[in-house]
């Protein structure tokens, strides 16, 4: 680990200034629960001059206002997933955290590192292989070597790398915003949908995050009522990064699908969400036709690496089996 400052901050506002401290990208870097920081620092994949510790501010706990439910960016992941509204009302959002990590990581994990988790490419994190993420211009080693975990949708030829968040998937399909406050002290909400980039041309740009901006807060709409469903594929049943993830959120009335709302986790740079998908489901009786027909329409530009093909057919059968659990009669609500 190379040497590096320690600041604690004191205030929101003494981080973000401390966060936009140095010239060259990740100069700086917050640190919080740290589960994903220390360990990329310790390989030197990241080696921030500067490391600005935010535990001790006030961005903690988790609170209704208005006709949302505000989740401070401090607030742990075990926290979040045991809460009481979060478990009756967003139940996605709980299964979700429960199927990430281990209980010692989700106690220090918190909300808004989760959100900013690096990708778990390999070569991402050796520092001896090519990677435009890691030192733009290098190359993608994923592209034409192994692959099996990379991205099918949403790829460009200087990164397949995916995101690797369960929480992310599932806020993606409630329609979560981010409440991020910048230098100035003042305060901005994004919808999640559009925080995370694409990778593009610039893969190491991984959100709209701009500099010493610090992540306050996450922001859900007020419940719906729909019945919600969290499906996680994985080479083994714990500790381990989805294969490929799918958070449901459906309304149905009268035997049909009124609303819904779907998001794809393992096989892009974001949490994948296609609202042509969803149209394409409201309004129709729930049938093996049109999953199937649903299912094309996601994939319709899905393109394999080699080595992670599979998962094309895998997602495929992953939204059908969601769809047919949520639409089912007496699925519960």
């Amino acid at each position: 680990m190379r040497p590096f400052d320690y600041h604690r901050a004191t205030s929101s506002e003494d981080a973000t200034g401390q966060g936009a401290a140095g010239n060259a990208p990740g100069a700086a870097a917050y640190v919080a629960g740290g589960t994903n920081l220390l360990d990329l620092m310790k390989l030197e994949v990241m080696t921030p001059e500067r490391v600005v510790d935010i535990g001790r501010l006030d961005l903690g706990g988790i609170e209704k206002t208005h006709d949302r439910l505000r989740i401070g960016a401090l607030v742990t992941n075990s926290d979040l997933a045991a809460d009481e509204r979060v478990r009756a009302d967003y139940p996605v959002l709980s299964r979700a955290l429960l199927s990430g990590a281990t209980g010692q990581l989700r106690n220090m994990a918190t909300t808004g590192g989760n959100l900013l988790q690096r990708t778990r490419c390999y070569y991402f994190y050796d520092t001896a292989m090519p990677c435009n993420k890691r030192e733009p211009g290098s190359g993608c080693g994923a592209i034409g070597g192994y692959n099996r975990i990379h991205a099918i949708l949403g790829a460009s030829d200087k990164c397949i790398a995916t995101h690797p968040s369960d929480m992310a998937v599932a806020m993606q399909a409630l329609e979560a915003e981010i409440e991020i406050e910048g230098q100035d002290g003042k305060r901005r909400t994004v919808p999640l949908l559009d925080f995370h980039r694409l990778p593009g041309d610039s893969p190491q740009i991984e959100t709209v995050l701009g500099k010493g901006e610090l992540i306050t807060a996450v922001l859900l709409p007020a419940p719906r009522g729909a019945r919600q469903a969290y499906r996680k594929v994985r080479d083994r049943a714990s500790y381990a990064f989805a294969l490929v993830s799918v958070a449901g959120v459906i309304d149905m009335q009268d035997g049909k699908i009124a609303a819904a709302r779907l998001a794809f986790g393992g096989v892009a740079h974001k949490p994948w969400r296609n609202e042509a998908v969803e149209r394409q489901l409201e309004g129709q009786a729930p049938s093996p036709d049109l999953f199937e027909a649903a299912a094309d329409t996601l994939l319709r530009d899905a393109k394999g690496q080699g080595t992670n093909d599979f998962k094309i057919p895998l997602l495929r059968r992953t939204l059908k089996a969601v769809l047919t659990e949520l639409t089912a009669e007496g699925a519960a609500q």
